[in-house]
C-alpha cells in the first residue's frame, strides 16, 4: 500500500490508497476521461470507476474535480515543487543580465495584480518571463500556468489557460469560471505571453480572472498594453552594449564554433549595428560558424546601412527585419522552400506535419530543418517526440515570403488537409484520444479551421466535426457545439449539416440548455428535408418532441403541447415507420408527448417505445425508452418498479460511448435517476452506491452542482450530514455562478439540506435552506410549499428528533394530502405517524395501515414501522427490528437514534456518527 498526504485532514491521519488508486489519482490530475484512464492501464471502464469511487470515499472530497486538483498537491507521499507553473518551458540555453530587470518585476509581482513586460519583437520579453517564473515560486505556493497565447486565436484564450492549467469545461458554467476555480485556491500566477494578436480577448480574460481571484497574479508579454486598471507596465529594452549584448554574441558564438575567436571591437560594433536586440544576436550569431565576426560584419553591411539616421523602436524593429531577411537570402533554395512553409504553422509541429504540409520527404526534411535549427531560425523542443517552432517575428517574415512566393493558397490547403487528418486519427482512438494527445495540437487544429474562408468545403467540415467529438471529449462543451455549428456551414450536403446540426444539439442538451437543443434539432430536421432525407427528419422532430416532455425543468420556456403535436405528426408523415429506428424514435417521442402534462408519459406507450427500441439494439434508445416506463411507475406510486427499471438502465451504460455526443445526455439522466429511484424506494444502499458512480463519472463529476444535488439525499438519510452540508455549499455556490437557472432536483437537495441542518440543532439554518426552495425551483409555487410530503417529511423528522410535539397534527394532515407524483410521500407518512404516536393523537393508529401499505414501496418505512409499533405496544421486539432494519440500510442517524431508545441505554454511553 502507498500512503499519500494532503492538505486536507482525513480523520486526522494520512489517507492508504493501492497503487493503482495512486496511479488513477495521477492520471485524475491530468484530467483524462475513465476511458483515457482506462486505456493507459490496460483495465476496464467500471474497474477505474471503482477506483475512483474510492478515492472519493478516502478523500473525502466533492467530485472528482476535486480530486484531480487534490492530485496536484499530493505525490508519492510529498507536495509537489512549491510554487511549480505548468506548461513553463525549459530554456536552452543560458541567460544573459537583466539583473535589474529580474528584480523589477520580481518586485512588481511582489505587490502588483497585473504585470505586463512591453516591447518590441525580439527584445527578448518571453525569455525574461521564463527566468523571473523560475525565481518566483516562493511568492506563489499554488503555483499557475504559462500560457503561449502565440499558436492561440482569439476565441480560444481561456481553452489555452484551460489546457495549461489541466481544467475542463462544466455544463451550465463558462470556462473562465472553471478556471477562476483552479487558480482561487490561494497565491497563483498565471503568464499570458505573446498577447499583441490577441490583445482584446486576453484582456477581457485576465479581467474576469482578476475579478474572480484576489490571490491570483497575471504577468503578461506583449507589444501593447492590456489597458486594465492597476495594470504595472515594465518597458523591456534591449540589451545594454559594451556588456550584455557582446556577451550573448560570444556566448552563442562560441556555442556554434567552441574555437571561435572574434576581435572584442568587431563584437561591438556588430551589437550596436544590431541595437542590441537579443534575437538579432542570437540570429547573427548562429552564422559566426561561417562567416566569423569581421565576416558577419562585412555581410550585414548592406542591411543594416538602409538604417542610418535614426534608432528608435521603429528602427529596431527594422533591424530585426533585416538580419531577418538577410538569414533568408544565405539559405540555400530547399531551407528558403522549408522555411517559408513553415510559417503556416502557428505552434509547435512535429515531423510528420512538416512532411505533410511542406510537401517534403520525411528524411530530406529532416535534414533541412536541422539546418534551420543550426541558423536559429526555427527552434527545436526536445521532448518524448521532437518537436519544432517559430518564433513569432521570425513566422511573421517567413509568412511574408510565403505569399510573395504564390504558395500560400496551396500550402493552406496542405494545412487543412494535415489538421482534418490528425483529427480524425485522434478520434479514431476510440476514446478520443488523450488529454495531452489532443492539447497538444489542439490550437493548431483550430487556426487551421478558423483560417478557412465560409462556406461549403467538405475538408473543413470533416475537420470541425472531428473537433466537435474531440472537444466533447476535452470536456470543453461550448467549444465542441460551436465546431458542430461550423461544421453545419462547411457541410458540403444537406445531409452533412443535418448530422452537425445534430451534434450541436447533443452538445447543447448535455450542458442542460434544452432550449437551445429543441431549436438545434428543428434545424437538423429542416436540412434533412432539404435532403430528400425522410427518415433523418423524423428522427430529429422526433428526439426534439421527446426532450420538450422529458426535460421540461431545463427549458426556459415551455414548448406548448400542441406544437409538439403538430411536430410528432410532422414526424410520423417524414419517415418510414417499417425503419426500426424511425419507429423507435416515434414511439418514445409518442409516450414522452402522450398528454398536455409534461414528465407524463403513458405507461402502455412506453412498453410500446421500449419493445421498438429494443429492436435497434442502441443502448441510448433503450435507456430513453425504459424512462418513459420508469417515470410512469415512480409518478403512480410504483416506486420499487422504477427503482428496478434505473437499475435496467445502470446496465446499459457499459454499451454507451462517453465520448460522443450522442450518448452523454442519457448517460447524464441515467445517473441521476439512478440516485432518485434509490432514494425514492428507500434502498439507502443502492443510493449511495449511485451516488459514488455519478461522482466517479468523468461527465457529470465535473458539474458545478448537479452532481451534488443528486447525492445529498442520500448522504442526508444515511446520516453522513456533515458530509452532506460540505456537498450543500458546492451545490449553492455552484448554481449561483451558473446563473441560478431552473434544476430539476435541487429542490429535494434543499430540503434534505434544511433536514441535516435541523437534525443538527440548527434551525435557524434549516429554515434557511427551506426559504430556498422556490428559487431553486424556478416559479414560486407556495401549495407546493405548504403540502409538499417532503416539506412535510423535513417537518416531521426533525421534530421527531428534537421531540416538538407542537404542530404534530397539523403535520399528521399535511402529511397524508394527496400530491400525484409524490415520490416521498412514504417518508413523509411514516415520520408524521410517528411524531402523532409520540404526542398521543388517537388518529395516528388510524394511519398506521397505510405506514404498511408504505412499506411495500419504501424500504425506508419498513425501518420505521417497527419503531411506530415499539412506540404504541412498548414490545421490545419491535425496536429491535428496527434497529437490525436502520443498521441494514446504513442508515447511522437513525440506527443510533433507535438505540438510544432502549431501556438500559443511557444517553452518554452512545456516540454520536453523524
Amino acid at each position: 500500500m502507498v500512503k499519500l498526504g494532503h492538505d486536507r485532514k482525513v480523520g486526522e491521519h494520512l489517507v492508504e490508497v493501492s497503487a493503482r488508486e495512486a496511479e488513477v489519482l495521477a492520471l485524475l490530475g491530468l484530467r483524462l476521461s475513465n476511458a483515457q484512464m482506462a486505456r493507459r492501464l490496460h483495465v476496464s471502464v467500471r474497474t477505474i470507476e471503482g477506483h475512483v469511487s474510492s478515492l472519493l470515499r478516502k478523500y473525502g472530497v466533492a467530485g472528482r474535480g476535486a480530486l484531480a486538483d487534490l492530485a496536484e498537491t499530493v505525490g508519492d507521499g510529498a507536495p509537489l515543487p512549491l510554487g511549480r507553473l505548468a506548461g513553463l518551458p525549459r530554456a536552452r540555453t543560458s541567460f544573459i543580465g537583466r539583473a535589474a530587470e529580474r528584480d523589477a518585476v520580481l518586485t512588481a509581482l511582489r505587490d502588483g495584480r497585473l504585470v505586463t513586460l512591453l516591447g518590441p519583437g525580439g527584445v527578448g520579453k518571453t525569455r525574461l518571463a521564463i527566468v523571473v517564473c523560475e525565481d518566483a515560486g516562493p511568492l506563489f505556493p499554488l503555483g499557475g500556468a504559462f500560457v503561449d497565447l502565440a499558436p492561440v486565436g482569439a476565441g480560444f484564450v481561456a481553452q489555452a489557460a484551460a489546457e495549461a492549467l489541466g481544467v475542463s469545461e462544466r455544463p451550465q458554467q463558462p470556462l473562465e469560471d472553471t478556471i477562476a476555480e483552479r487558480l482561487a485556491r490561494g497565491r497563483s500566477l498565471l503568464v499570458l505571453d505573446n498577447c499583441e494578436h490577441v490583445l482584446d480577448a486576453a484582456a477581457d480574460f485576465a479581467e474576469r480572472i482578476l475579478s474572480a481571484c484576489p490571490d491570483t497574479t497575471i504577468l503578461a508579454t506583449g507589444r501593447e498594453r492590456l489597458s486594465l486598471p492597476g495594470e504595472q507596465v515594465l518597458h523591456i529594452g534591449p540589451l545594454p552594449l559594451d556588456s550584455d549584448a557582446e556577451r550573448l554574441f560570444t556566448e552563442r558564438a562560441l556555442a556554434a564554433d567552441p574555437a571561435a575567436a572574434a576581435d572584442p571591437a568587431v563584437v561591438a560594433d556588430l551589437c550596436a549595428r544590431l541595437d542590441g536586440l537579443p534575437l538579432a544576436i542570437e540570429l547573427a550569431a548562429a552564422r559566426s560558424a561561417a562567416l566569423g565576426a569581421s565576416g558577419l560584419l562585412t555581410a550585414l553591411g548592406d542591411y543594416l546601412r538602409l538604417l542610418a539616421g535614426g534608432r528608435g523602436p521603429a528602427i529596431r524593429h527594422r533591424s530585426l527585419r533585416a538580419v531577418i531577411g538577410w538569414s533568408h537570402d544565405l539559405l540555400d533554395e530547399e531551407e528558403r522552400v522549408l522555411w517559408r512553409r513553415l510559417s503556416a504553422f502557428t505552434g509547435p509541429f512535429d515531423m510528420a506535419a512538416v512532411s505533410a504540409v511542406c510537401d517534403v520527404d520525411p528524411a530530406a526534411g529532416a535534414d533541412v530543418l536541422g539546418r534551420l535549427v543550426d541558423k536559429s531560425l526555427v527552434m527545436h523542443l526536445r521532448g518524448p517526440v521532437s518537436r519544432w517552432r517559430m518564433l513569432a517575428t521570425i513566422r511573421a517574415c517567413a509568412a511574408e515570403r510565403l505569399d510573395l512566393s504564390g504558395e500560400r493558397a496551396e500550402v493552406r490547403h496542405r494545412h487543412l488537409a494535415w489538421a482534418a487528418a490528425t483529427a480524425a486519427a485522434l478520434e479514431g482512438t476510440g476514446d478520443g484520444g488523450s488529454g495531452e494527445d489532443f492539447d497538444t495540437v489542439a490550437a493548431e487544429l483550430r487556426a487551421a479551421l478558423a483560417a478557412t474562408p465560409p462556406g461549403p468545403d467538405p475538408v473543413a467540415y470533416r475537420l470541425a466535426r472531428s473537433l466537435g467529438r474531440l472537444a466533447h471529449a476535452r470536456r470543453f462543451l461550448r467549444e465542441s457545439q460551436g465546431h458542430y455549428e461550423r461544421a453545419a456551414g462547411h457541410a458540403p450536403t444537406a445531409s452533412d449539416a443535418a448530422v452537425a446540426w445534430g451534434g450541436a444539439a447533443d452538445c447543447a442538451q448535455v450542458m442542460h440548455d434544452t432550449g437551445r437543443a429543441f431549436e438545434l434539432r428543428l434545424r437538423s430536421a429542416a436540412a434533412s428535408h432539404a435532403a430528400g432525407d425522410g427518415n433523418a427528419q423524423a428522427i430529429a422532430l422526433a428526439r426534439a418532441v421527446e426532450s420538450a416532455g422529458r426535460f421540461p425543468a431545463t427549458f426556459r420556456t415551455e414548448i406548448p403541447h400542441g406544437r409538439l403535436d403538430d411536430l410528432l405528426r410532422e414526424a410520423a408523415g417524414a419517415g418510414d415507420p417499417a425503419d426500426p429506428v424511425v419507429a423507435a424514435h416515434l414511439a418514445c417521442a409518442a409516450a414522452w408527448n402522450a398528454g398536455p402534462c409534461k414528465l407524463a408519459p403513458d405507461p402502455m406507450l412506453g412498453a410500446r417505445a421500449v419493445e421498438a427500441a429494443r429492436a435497434t439494439a442502441d443502448p441510448v434508445l433503450i435507456s430513453g425508452a425504459l424512462d418513459a416506463l420508469r417515470t410512469a411507475a415512480a409518478t403512480s406510486g410504483r416506486l420499487r418498479e422504477a427503482h428496478r427499471l434505473s437499475g435496467e438502465r445502470l446496465a446499459l451504460l457499459p454499451r454507451m460511448d462517453a465520448g460522443d455526443p450522442y450518448s452523454a445526455p442519457e448517460i447524464d439522466d441515467v445517473h441521476g435517476g439512478a440516485c432518485a429511484d434509490a432514494v425514492a424506494a428507500g434502498d439507502l444502499p443502492a443510493a449511495v452506491a449511485a451516488a459514488h458512480r455519478l461522482l466517479a463519472d468523468d461527465l457529470l463529476g465535473r458539474h458545478p452542482y448537479l452532481p451534488a444535488a443528486k447525492v445529498i439525499p442520500a448522504l442526508v438519510l444515511t446520516g453522513d450530514l456533515q458530509e452532506a452540508l460540505r456537498y450543500a455549499v458546492t451545490m449553492w455556490d455552484g448554481w449561483r455562478r451558473a446563473g441560478s437557472p431552473p434544476a430539476f432536483g435541487m429542490p429535494a437537495a434543499v430540503h434534505f439540506t434544511s433536514l441535516a441542518h435541523g437534525l443538527l440543532g440548527d434551525r435557524e439554518a434549516s429554515e434557511r435552506w427551506r426559504g430556498r426552495v422556490d428559487a431553486v425551483s424556478g416559479i414560486p409555487n407556495p401549495f407546493r410549499t405548504q403540502i409538499s410530503p417532503l416539506a412535510c417529511f423535513v417537518d416531521a423528522a426533525i421534530a421527531v428528533h428534537t421531540g416538538d410535539l407542537s404542530d404534530a397534527a397539523g403535520l399528521l394532515e399535511r402529511a397524508f394530502q394527496e400530491v400525484p407524483g409524490a415520490r416521498h410521500a412514504p417518508y413523509a407518512h411514516a415520520a408524521a405517524v410517528e411524531l402523532a404516536v409520540m404526542a398521543g393523537l388517537p388518529e395516528a393508529e388510524e394511519r398506521l395501515p397505510e405506514v404498511e401499505a408504505d412499506t411495500r414501496e419504501n424500504e425506508w418505512a419498513g425501518a420505521c414501522l417497527p419503531r411506530i409499533r415499539w412506540r404504541l405496544s412498548g414490545d421490545p421486539a419491535e425496536l429491535e427490528a428496527s434497529v437490525r432494519e436502520w443498521e441494514r440500510l446504513g442508515a447511522r442517524f437513525e440506527h443510533a437514534r433507535t438505540l438510544l431508545l432502549r431501556p438500559d441505554t443511557r444517553p452518554e454511553g452512545v456516540s454520536r456518527p453523524w
